[in-house]
Protein backbone atom coordinates (compact mmCIF):
# COMPACT_ATOMS: atom_id res chain seq x y z
CA UNK A 1 0.00 0.00 0.00
CA UNK A 2 1.39 3.60 -0.59
CA UNK A 3 0.95 6.76 1.00
CA UNK A 4 -2.02 8.35 -1.70
CA UNK A 5 -5.42 6.78 -2.52
CA UNK A 6 -7.68 8.21 -4.85
CA UNK A 7 -11.05 9.31 -4.49
CA UNK A 8 -13.74 8.76 -6.73
CA UNK A 9 -16.54 10.92 -6.55
CA UNK A 10 -19.83 10.65 -8.20
CA UNK A 11 -21.53 13.91 -9.19
CA UNK A 12 -24.85 14.47 -9.84
CA UNK A 13 -26.40 17.99 -9.90
CA UNK A 14 -23.12 19.40 -9.09
CA UNK A 15 -23.20 17.82 -5.50
CA UNK A 16 -21.35 14.33 -4.26
CA UNK A 17 -23.69 11.24 -4.79
CA UNK A 18 -21.06 8.80 -3.96
CA UNK A 19 -17.78 8.26 -3.20
CA UNK A 20 -15.50 5.11 -3.85
CA UNK A 21 -11.68 4.96 -2.45
CA UNK A 22 -8.59 2.74 -5.09
CA UNK A 23 -5.70 2.21 -4.18
CA UNK A 24 -4.38 2.97 -7.74
CA UNK A 25 -5.30 5.86 -10.49
CA UNK A 26 -5.40 3.25 -13.19
CA UNK A 27 -8.08 1.70 -10.74
CA UNK A 28 -9.92 4.74 -10.45
CA UNK A 29 -9.93 5.13 -13.77
CA UNK A 30 -11.09 1.66 -15.07
CA UNK A 31 -13.76 2.24 -12.49
CA UNK A 32 -14.97 5.71 -14.59
CA UNK A 33 -14.80 3.84 -17.82
CA UNK A 34 -17.11 0.60 -17.05
CA UNK A 35 -19.74 3.49 -14.98
CA UNK A 36 -19.14 5.59 -18.45
CA UNK A 37 -20.79 2.56 -20.70
CA UNK A 38 -23.55 2.00 -17.87
CA UNK A 39 -24.35 5.54 -17.61
CA UNK A 40 -22.75 8.04 -20.29
CA UNK A 41 -24.49 11.03 -18.27
CA UNK A 42 -22.69 11.23 -15.01
CA UNK A 43 -19.71 12.93 -13.91
CA UNK A 44 -16.97 11.68 -11.81
CA UNK A 45 -14.24 13.31 -10.30
CA UNK A 46 -10.93 11.82 -9.34
CA UNK A 47 -8.08 12.88 -7.23
CA UNK A 48 -5.33 11.94 -4.61
CA UNK A 49 -5.96 12.09 -1.25
CA UNK A 50 -3.20 10.89 1.21
CA UNK A 51 -4.17 7.59 3.17
CA UNK A 52 -3.73 9.26 6.76
CA UNK A 53 -6.46 11.14 5.63
CA UNK A 54 -8.77 7.48 5.80
CA UNK A 55 -7.41 6.02 8.67
CA UNK A 56 -5.14 6.91 11.97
Amino acid sequence: MTDTMWKCEQLRAGKVYSSMLFDSKEEAEQFVNKMHQIAPDQFFRIEPILAKQVWN
